[in-house]
């Protein structure tokens, strides 16, 4: 037998999978991919390095730009797509790319994995003041793997994610993230437990960023996108809750300041002008908490 990675040998709870019942094959996979959150437990001092690293970029007006094949381009894009509307990031902040393309129907082809020019045409794009965000479950898929190697000779910060140790992404990283998960229960299919870690490590780096750059106030995401009921509501919940008026007031700040969390946040709290309010947040760099100790 080949020696293979971890990702392609079978598990050990595996055997005669496909004649078991439902209930156990639902608890083989469920227990597979809670055995690989278990591999993110293992590396939360490179998930803050990561989540700084992407942080400082943003803040001195660089890009996350996401670069991945798959299932783990499906994951990156997962975290990406969500950044602008949650922490409130122009969409000019955040670049994605996926071997092929994002896919637009069911079909996903597997060979786009292996297009090394594609991302270096691609990575061309990138700038020095970025910072790269690549994912590979086996580490040596030819399309993030060039990508990175490129990214990182045009000056951009790698953040390089695997699932499998000595990657050779990682001789193309600023940060390896080593998510050392345990065979899938179903031999190579890494949109499984890989993903799910993969998931998991994106979520918290952005997230550590998002609190970074002050858009997280006592767990709120103060700086979303107010463009729906929902969100509408959420945002005067939240404005209400911090500045201690109720929601009619705080509906009322926000139509002020065209549904901006923040800044309406201030004026509840009786700074006298929207201009002022944007004033204190430049000269806290967003961070809410300053500006308000500032009143």
């Amino acid at each position: 037998m080949p020696d293979l990675p971890q990702t392609e040998t079978l598990h050990e709870n595996a055997k005669e999978l496909d004649i078991r019942s439902g209930a156990d094959v639902a608890a083989a996979i469920l227990s597979g991919q809670q055995a690989a959150l278990k591999a993110v437990e293992n590396i939360l001092d490179d998930l803050v390095a990561g989540g700084d690293l992407m942080a400082r970029a943003v803040g001195e007006g660089g890009r996350l730009v996401y670069a991945a094949a798959g299932s783990s381009g499906l994951m990156a894009l997962a975290d990406a797509a969500e950044i602008t509307g949650t922490y409130g990031l122009s969409a000019d902040q955040i670049v994605f790319f996926m071997a092929g393309g994002v896919p637009v129907d069911g079909r996903m082809p597997g060979h786009t994995e292996d297009l090394s020019q594609a991302a270096l045409a691609d990575a061309s794009a990138v700038r020095s003041a970025d910072v790269v965000i690549t994912v590979t479950a086996s580490g040596t898929t030819p399309y993030p793997l060039a990508f990175a190697k490129k990214a990182r000779a045009a000056g951009a910060k790698t953040i390089c994610i695997a699932n499998r140790p000595d990657a050779e992404i990682f001789k193309h990283a600023d940060v390896a993230v080593l998510l050392d998960t345990p065979p899938e229960i179903v031999a190579g299919s890494t949109r499984l437990g890989a993903g799910t870690a993969q998931k998991a490590a994106l979520n918290t780096m952005s997230t550590l960023m998002g609190v970074r750059l002050g858009h997280v106030y006592d767990g709120m995401m103060v700086n979303l996108v107010a463009d729906n009921t929902k969100l509408r509501a959420r945002a005067t919940s939240m404005v209400s809750r911090i500045a201690d008026v109720d929601e009619g007031t705080a509906q009322r700040q926000l139509e002020k300041s065209n549904w901006a969390v923040k800044p309406a946040i201030l004026l509840a709290r009786g700074v006298p002008s929207l201009d002022r309010a944007e004033t204190l947040l430049a000269e806290t760099q967003g961070q809410l908490r300053l500006a308000l100790q500032r009143i």
